[in-house]
């Protein structure tokens, strides 16, 4: 079995808001998705994170939203198609320079909140994506959810789409996150947390809301990235949790690139 990201969502702050020090779950982690300045994060903040990723060997991702900071993101914003990719662009730029200067490099990149869950239906913000990545660096990762509208843009496009799973979310019968404000949206046990990773790793399927087994990697192929999210209540622990269970059930991590060949799938 090849190497499995997990990553966390980091930088989250503004200003004097937001946590000071991550330290503790960037110990826990291989992969930083890294708040643009849209929905989160200034430029104190992105070279902060930066800089404490790369010391840690944490690989930094792009993650980018809707221009959103009073709603953090979690609002569906009606923009344009081609004003998203220039926005997109623009956080993806904004994080490079902090990431060159802490010795390493923008290395995939994933959507944030709303921005993220529109982007299963909604093809245009999909396409809006896919075509920023392509843009960029075509040869960046885009983590994503497979069966999903910007799953099949990016396989189109000749973007590598790395399919995803969330441990501290509660998924639908069709696969997909359950909105935040529905009963059973949040994953805050850490037994349960290191159970739901190991399961997604070793089978691709999830135990959905309403307890159906659902298949949430790729068809013919596996997850690439397990996702923490970093406001959880009890993060640190959790990402510690799943950590341990993945070493348990001889389940390697690392960076999201490492885990290319898990897709099963070649654009």
């Amino acid at each position: 079995m090849t190497a499995l990201a997990l990553n966390t969502d980091v930088g989250e702050g503004f200003g004097v808001w937001g946590p000071a020090d991550e330290g503790e779950l960037l110990d826990q982690v291989t992969a930083a998705n890294v708040a643009c300045g849209f929905h989160a994060g200034d430029p104190d903040i992105l070279r902060r994170t930066c800089e404490a990723s790369t010391a840690r060997g944490v690989a930094i991702g792009a993650q980018v939203s809707y221009r959103d900071l009073a709603g953090f993101g979690r609002r569906f914003i009606d923009v344009p198609p081609a004003t998203l990719v220039n926005e997109l662009l623009y956080q993806m730029g904004a994080l490079e320079v902090f990431a060159r200067l802490a010795g390493g490099r923008v290395s995939y990149v994933k959507a944030h909140g709303a921005l993220y869950n529109a982007a299963a239906r909604h093809t245009g913000h999909a396409a809006a994506i896919v075509e920023a990545v392509a843009l960029y660096d075509s040869t960046l990762p885009l983590l994503c959810q497979p069966r999903t509208a910007v799953w099949a843009r990016a396989l189109e496009a000749g973007v590598r789409p790395l399919a995803e799973g969330f441990i501290d979310r509660g998924y639908t019968d069709e696969g997909l996150l359950v909105p935040r404000s529905a009963p059973g949206a949040l994953i805050t046990d850490p037994a349960e947390a290191a159970e739901r990773a190991l399961r997604m790793a070793e089978s691709g399927t999830v135990v959905s809301v309403s307890g159906s087994v659902v298949r949430i990697a790729p068809d013919g192929g596996e997850l690439a990235a397990l996702c923490v999210h970093s406001d959880t209540p009890g993060a640190v622990g959790l990402a510690a949790a799943v950590r341990e269970a993945l070493a348990s059930g001889g389940v390697a991590v690392g960076p999201p690139g490492a885990a290319a060949d898990r897709v099963g799938v070649r654009p």
